[in-house]
């Protein structure tokens, strides 16, 4: 490397708005010397990997590559080895490179061994948080974020890591006490990128649209605006507006062609509109970019939606495949595989599956609902609908939800309420799974018109008192892809 050796720089805290020319906002770390500072390129995807600016998986790799070639002479720079970490899982994330997350948790450990957390190793242990994070081991990212709060309780990114461990652990309160935190340190279009995914977790749709648009307009460079409109096209999405997201999507992918989040959303985009063979080459296109399990999930159920046997089973198979190339590398990722099982496999696998997310703290709302349908597809749909109708009282406004617990509802003879959420869902999102929605407007037709007498007779209990309110003719589903007569 040329030049001459600079101090330290703390990479955890560059989040100036002077990226794009590759000056850096840098602070004081442990005064010894350090690698000179990085041009423009590097300092992006430094920033990136230690603040949540996102970079393209070129620049990751380029810093990489820095940063080991320094290392190989500067054993001792702490700063350089969590630099390096958080490059390896940013990488891991952006690329579904699963190796690279055992690389960076060496890296950052190598980095506290060096200095340790207590001492002032802020920049390791928001690095081991964010790796958590990406692990989907909440708990610990809580740990580790909390530890770097107390050392840094003025740097806005180790409050950015605390919404995301605490939303991933389902405590809404404390993740918008740590957004206001985030909110007055930073203004800049991350924390409004934040700020729209705490709104959609909490069901305030008009909230998030409004901070994903500003997030948007205030993004810096291709690759941070290519993901604000992956954000902006989800909640399109999620308000059945399929043409809209696609229309974000494709701005999204024409800045960052590689940003596979993007792609497979525009898969099941373009499904709900029909255009189901642009679907499946999305997803294909998806899965070899990053052969994640959701997104074979996805490509499966559509498959399936559309006869396609052998597509659909090679997809399965691929769920489990990717699920076991993750866990090996310390990666959670049972709630996919168990809302696989509920629906394809083994339900009392599911239920295993997710108890054991519950217990060991994840109680978001995905979490909620996963269990409570994985629960009825097991033959206990009573013990699973509290947890699911609480799900829906304080997270997201979501189309699955409201058809799990319709589904549910329907199965204990709550005749009106079924109706009810079933009919939400379809409201909510006509096509929110090319399995499903069929399944839910099937239901509705076995449901029939709701009986006389108002309101009254709609509370979800009819059928429990008796005849009134019953559907004629009703059959339950016993699979996500069996239709309902």
């Amino acid at each position: 490397m040329k030049g001459e050796a600079a101090k330290n720089v703390a990479v955890g805290t560059l989040v100036a708005a002077t990226l794009i020319t590759g000056v850096v906002l840098a602070f004081p770390g442990s005064g010894r010397q350090g690698p000179p500072p990085l041009p423009g390129p590097l300092a992006r995807a430094e920033t990136a990997a230690l603040a949540g600016a996102p970079a393209s998986v070129p620049e990751l790799d380029a810093l990489i590559a820095d940063r080991r070639t320094w290392l190989k002479e500067h054993p001792k720079d702490e700063a350089s080895w969590a630099a390096l970490g958080s490059a390896y899982t940013e990488r891991a994330v952006r690329a579904a490179d699963w190796s690279a997350y055992g690389k960076a948790e060496q890296a950052l450990k190598r980095s506290l061994a060096t200095l340790p957390g207590e001492r002032g190793n802020t920049d390791a242990l928001l690095g081991l948080a964010v790796l958590a994070g990406a692990r989907n081991d909440f708990v610990a990212a809580k740990e580790y974020a909390t530890l770097a709060r107390k050392q840094k309780p003025r740097r806005w990114t180790v409050h950015r890591a605390l919404v995301d461990a605490y939303s991933g652990l389902g405590d809404h309160k404390a993740a918008e006490k740590s957004l206001e935190s985030v909110q007055s340190l930073y203004d800049g279009p991350q924390a409004r990128s934040l700020a729209a995914r705490v709104y959609r977790d909490r069901g305030w749709r008009e909230d998030a649209a409004a901070s994903a648009y500003d997030a948007v307009g205030a993004a810096r460079g291709a690759a941070e605006r290519a993901h604000a409109l992956w954000r902006l096209g989800e909640l399109s999405w999620e308000r059945g507006e399929p043409e809209e997201a696609v229309g974000s999507y494709d701005a999204a992918l024409r800045l960052a062609p590689d940003l596979h989040p993007a792609l497979a959303a525009r898969a099941r985009a373009l499904a709900a509109l029909d255009r189901t063979d642009e679907a499946l080459r999305d997803y294909r296109a998806a899965l070899t970019k990053a052969a994640l399990p959701e997104y074979a999930l996805e490509a499966g159920e559509l498959a399936e939606s559309l006869d396609l046997d052998a597509e659909a089973t090679a997809f399965y198979g691929q769920v489990r495949a990717a699920g076991e190339r993750a866990s090996a590398q310390g990666v959670n990722v049972r709630l996919t595989l168990a809302r696989y099982e509920a629906d394809h496999g083994d339900p009392a696998e599911a239920v295993r599956l997710l108890r054991a997310e519950w217990d060991g703290g994840r109680r978001s709302p995905e979490t909620a609902d996963a269990l409570a349908w994985a629960l009825h597809r097991a033959g206990q749909s009573k013990e699973g609908l509290p947890g699911l109708v609480k799900a829906m009282k304080d997270g997201p406004r979501s189309a699955l939800f409201a058809y799990h617990r319709g589904e549910i509802e329907r199965s204990l003879g709550m005749y009106g309420a079924a109706r009810r959420h079933i009919g939400e869902a379809l409201r909510t999102n006509p096509s929110f799974s090319p399995l499903l929605a069929p399944a839910a407007r099937s239901a509705l037709t076995a449901l029939g018109e709701p009986p006389g007498g108002g309101p009254r007779k709609m509370t979800g209990r009819e059928g429990q008192g008796g005849s009134s309110g019953k559907p004629a003719n009703r059959q339950r589903s016993t699979s996500t892809g069996q239709r309902v007569a």
